[in-house]
């Protein structure tokens, strides 16, 4: 019989998920429950008798992909695709991937890779962070459509051998348009290359539905490398393209892991996605119909007006969404909740996506519907904003096993709740973020993207100045606070290097001083061996002469049992903890020392 633990502990973990109000599960046959407000089928091609007859035609070419395209998968009609898909867009050249996750994953990561620097919308898709996360680049994220923020950000990128920037079109989630001339500027200026994501922009915005960078009108130089189309939304099939340069198409089938390792796309797709080029392009009266009801819905709830066809319908909490989402599916209208990791947390609600083929009556009933709903809402009680529990991990020097220890804390803390880990200013080549996901498997959305990360493998000040840049401790403060407001239950905070390490030094702040304005429990990391009692000992004196605690106290490397009771002896920290060196730095080695030592009591989350 197959050992249960397994099953067991995932069980706990659905279980605190429908605690927070985040169950899910599958549809059933495809099948939606009412008038559909929820799929992306823009246009409603996906029912379109043309393109469905090109799929069906298309099986003549073999109804499976059999292998990768580079061996003996594809088929004429994938070329033959990719050139209508380009002369749409009006670029180049283009290259079909299975999905648009696929296709995110391989070109980020073709284009990208360790010296570069990627620069991140905080709102962009899974599949973009993904595909900066996996890429080895150097990752900055900035705030939603915040120019002065992007600038800042792609300043501190100064020296990087590549910069590129990563953005949606029309976000998925806001439904809003990104500034793309602005964000082009910067990209001049900055010597960067720009990323389109336009999955729910293409077939909605631009002539003939050419797309968000159409239809901002660019001309002359620009600095937009690659653009990408989903093609299960407007064009109502499957897979997506990469459009660009031709260049840009030769190096991804040799770079993209994702096209390389995976088969072709069957045959029929490619066929049908011929027909459905063709379909959208002229298209302008299905447009205008998704995009007027658009129009309609948000001016009938009061809402912005929305750039394209996603109008956002805001509740907070995710299990009010859900019990809103029911009541309109009990009234006919598929509109379902959209909650976290989808979006941030507190910020769940109702993702109202609009289509050609809805009636005004449609729209109108939908939005008396919610319009009852938001006046017979109970308001709930005032309160407080959420705080995460800060836990800082902060070191006496540097390399003493900080990164462990947050890892530690951070797998210990999947077991109990929700927990996310924030390491702000990362120096040298070092990744401690991916280090502790490797380590404590805790799910993406869980590791925050450091506020910093300079190349130099010196304390913040000096590796900042060595690309002459400063710590901007006012963003540095926002971000921290921003962090604590998202996380449900504990913050984890990695310093870098030692406590009096400074961060600047005019005027001059040390990690100790942003540490005491932080409001955070400590956790200090030390050495075992030899010189550990006097840094040790110095080190809680500062924290307690600043009026901190010390939660806890690691010793890691070798055990060292006079060392070990003489701290507990002369700190009086009630928690004491060794950490070995692991022959095995493994995420089973950190369960086997957690099996041994409880810290539930010491996270309390």
């Amino acid at each position: 019989m197959t050992d249960p633990r397994l099953d067991h502990e995932l069980e706990r973990s659905l279980e605190a998920r429908a605690r927070r109000g985040l169950r899910r599960e599958t549809k059933l046959d495809g099948v939606v429950p009412g008038v559909d407000f929820g799929s992306n089928d823009y246009l409603g091609l996906s029912r379109d008798g043309a393109i469905a007859s090109a799929l069906t035609a298309a099986a003549a070419h073999g109804v499976g992909g059999r292998s990768a395209r580079l061996l003996a998968g594809g088929s004429i009609l994938h070329e033959e695709s990719e050139r209508a898909f380009a002369q749409w867009l009006g670029s180049e050249a283009a290259l079909l991937f299975p999905s648009g996750y696929q296709a995110n994953i391989g070109l980020v990561g073709a284009l990208a890779g360790r010296g570069d620097v990627i620069l991140s919308d905080r709102d962009n898709h899974a599949s973009l962070i993904d595909g900066a996360r996996l890429s080895r680049a150097r990752v900055i994220i900035h705030d939603h459509c915040d120019l002065g923020d992007l600038e800042r950000a792609l300043k501190s990128a100064a020296g990087a051998r590549r910069k590129l920037v990563l953005t949606e079109g029309v976000f998925s989630m806001r439904g809003d348009l990104a500034p793309l001339a602005e964000i082009d500027r910067l990209c001049r200026r900055y010597d960067a290359w720009l990323v389109v994501d336009e999955a729910h922009a293409a077939g909605l915005l631009g002539p003939g539905g050419a797309g968000a960078w159409a239809a901002a009108g660019i001309e002359g130089e620009h600095r937009l490398c690659a653009r990408l189309v989903t093609c299960g939304k407007s064009l109502g099939v499957a897979g997506a393209f990469v459009a660009g340069s031709d260049v840009l198409r030769r190096h991804l089938i040799h770079a993209a892991r994702s096209f390389l390792f995976t088969t072709a796309p069957p045959p029929p797709i490619a066929g049908a996605l011929l027909a459905a080029v063709e379909r959208c392009q002229a298209a302008d009266d299905l447009r205008a119909a998704a995009l007027g009801n658009a129009r309609l819905l948000a001016s009938s709830l009061g809402l912005p007006e929305p750039a394209a066809a996603i109008v956002p319908f805001p509740v907070g909490d995710s299990s009010e969404a859900v019990r809103l989402a029911s009541t309109l599916r009990d009234a006919g209208f598929y509109a379902p909740a959209v909650r976290p990791p989808t979006v941030p947390v507190e910020s769940a609600g109702l993702r109202l996506v609009c289509r050609a083929d809805q009636t005004s009556a449609q729209v109108e009933q939908l939005s008396a519907l919610l319009r009852e709903a938001r006046s017979s809402a109970v308001p709930a009680p005032a309160r407080a904003p959420a705080q995460a529990e800060v836990m800082c991990v902060a070191g006496t020097d540097t390399d003493v096993g900080k990164t462990v220890v947050s890892a530690l804390l951070m797998r210990a803390a999947q077991r109990l709740g929700h927990a996310r880990y924030w390491k702000p200013i990362q120096t040298g080549d070092d990744d401690d973020t991916a280090t502790v996901q490797a380590l404590s498997g805790a799910p993406a959305d869980s590791l925050l993207s450091n506020h910093a990360w300079f190349p130099l493998p010196a304390s913040p000040h000096e590796a900042a100045a060595a690309v002459g840049q400063r710590v901007d401790l006012g963003a540095l403060e926002r971000d921290y606070k921003r962090h604590r407001a998202a996380a449900a239950d504990l913050l984890v905070v990695e310093f870098a290097g030692g406590l009096h390490v400074p961060i600047d030094l005019d005027p001059a702040v040390l990690q100790l001083d942003w540490l005491t304005r932080m409001d955070a429990e400590v956790v200090l990391v030390a050495r075992s061996g030899l010189g550990t009692l006097n840094h040790t000992l110095l080190s809680v004196e500062s924290l307690r002469a600043r009026g901190l605690s010390v939660r806890a106290l690691f010793l890691v490397g070798p055990p060292h049992a006079s060392n070990f009771r003489t701290l507990q002896a002369l700190t009086g920290v009630a928690r004491c903890y060794e950490v070995p060196t692991f022959k095995d730095l493994s995420p089973a080695a950190l369960d086997d020392w957690l099996d041994r030592y409880d810290l539930a009591d010491l996270l309390h989350v």
